[in-house]
């Protein structure tokens, strides 16, 4: 069974020879395991075994350096990796006021983008495929916005709000639509929603402004025959209902920290796929190298049985987990099964 083979029965709930992995490392991590191991950067992914294979469409002059550590993206929005080299801080929200006339789009249907799309996918090897749709929805209208003005205005000027959001997902579904002309296997929606109690603009906010569009973004891409993967970080297992109903198949990162991932599984194991569930927040940076093993085992005897769980950290490894217990959970997972 190669790698593809065995992402794609599990998210159709059925038993794999080993339960698939997907090992991600924030930048100070990847270079720390990449010493370790004695491998490049290039070559970390083969040799972390991961079985996702992650391609953006984006042009390959998508990011520029306006300053020392300061970098702007194609939205105009300026990221301060000065501390997180990451993702950074926003440092210049290009959208300054309630006037989307003062806020440009890039072209979604640029060359440049998808000569460099198509050039990703030919490092695909046996890897299932997963076309990442980074900041999707609210994510992207805080970042052009500022979350505080966002949020503010979802209550005083909802019509503003509901025209940012309508620009951004008609912005998505043509990216979306024409990634699915390629061959890739899913579309991964990046949207964090939650913090660790609830979620961040409450239930009934969610339903008016984010599910009717959301629901529009993954239509675009079970239309074309690909899977929904979602990434939402926190405490968002009250939206599960609604996800299944609106055709999410994985949902990530699937914090032990913010839900009871066990209870979650035996309830909706059936309809929804889970990859992460490694705590980033506990295990990983505070458990002993045996406790980090014996939690890796537990998710995947327990989680992992009868399919339905690709195994991974909650988040991006940080670089304040100890190496040794980076490393005996790759090797946890990669070579113990």
């Amino acid at each position: 069974m190669n790698r593809k083979e065995r992402v794609e029965r599990a998210i159709a709930h059925q038993e794999t020879d080993v339960v698939p992995w997907q090992i991600y490392l924030t930048i100070p991590q990847a270079h720390a395991v990449c010493r370790a191991a004695g491998c490049s950067e290039n070559e970390l992914d083969d040799w972390l075994g991961n079985h996702l294979f992650f391609v953006e469409p984006l042009a390959a002059n998508a990011w520029v350096e306006v300053k020392p550590g300061y970098w702007r993206d194609e939205f105009g929005v300026v990221w301060n990796r000065t501390v997180d080299p990451d993702i950074g801080i926003v440092s210049y929200y290009p959208l300054r006021g309630a006037d989307l006339a003062e806020c440009s789009f890039p072209d979604p249907q640029s060359s440049e983008r998808w000569e460099h799309f198509e050039a990703q996918l030919e490092r695909r090897g046996d890897r299932y495929v997963v076309c990442s749709i980074g900041f999707s929805l609210f994510e992207r209208a805080w970042t052009l916005y500022g979350m505080e003005p966002l949020l503010v205005d979802m209550i005083e000027r909802p019509a503003f709000v509901e025209a940012l959001l309508d620009r951004i997902c008609d912005y998505n579904v043509q990216l979306v639509q024409r990634a699915c002309q390629y061959d890739i296997d899913a579309v991964y929606f990046g949207d964090d929603w939650g913090q660790q109690r609830g979620l961040i603009m409450g239930p009934r906010l969610w339903r008016h402004f984010l599910r009717p569009r959301l629901e529009r973004m993954y239509g675009a891409a079970r239309e074309a025959g690909k899977r929904v993967f979602i990434h939402s970080c926190g405490d968002v297992d009250e939206l599960f209902p609604q996800l299944i109903e609106i055709g999410v198949d994985v949902f990530n990162p699937f914090q032990p920290e913010v839900m009871d991932i066990y209870a979650v599984k035996k309830q909706f194991g059936g309809q929804l796929t889970f990859l992460g569930g490694m705590s980033v927040q506990q295990v990983l940076p505070f458990g002993t190298p045996e406790q980090v093993v014996a939690e890796a085992h537990r998710l995947m005897e327990e989680i992992g049985h009868g399919g339905g769980y690709i195994i991974a950290p909650s988040h991006s490894i940080p670089r304040d987990v100890p190496l040794e217990n980076v490393l005996v959970f790759i090797r946890a997972v990669r070579d113990e099964q």
